[in-house]
């Protein structure tokens, strides 16, 4: 179990438990985090589970495949460091702590 913490636009914090096995997004999801849309579901069809990663964990995470890369074009204001999918990020006991942002809206 990894303890993530989702931070809106408007700069409220949400530090929530996510089990391992499930996604960043998930876990979003699964406790109602305002912000992460997650439209496909998880698929990696749109970008509406988009968010900044804290500069401190940009190198911890995996690197993004080509997939998440595309889908990130689609997003509001992506960062090409910064910017991630939440779908693509599988929890294990290596992202706790995580810290992600919003941005300002899901397109």
């Amino acid at each position: 179990m990894a303890k993530i913490t989702y931070i809106e636009f408007g700069g409220t914090e949400h530090v929530v438990e996510v089990p391992n096995g499930l996604t960043v997004m998930e876990g979003a999801r699964d406790n109602n985090i305002p912000g992460i849309e997650a439209d496909c579901g998880g698929a990696c069809a749109c970008s509406t589970c988009h968010v900044y990663v804290h500069p401190d964990w940009i190198e911890k995470l995996p690197p993004k495949d080509d997939m998440e890369e595309d889908m990130l074009d689609f997003a509001f204001q992506p960062d090409a460091d910064r910017s991630r999918l939440t779908c693509q990020l599988k929890v294990t006991d290596a992202l706790d702590g995580l810290v992600v942002q919003m941005p300002e809206k899901q397109i």
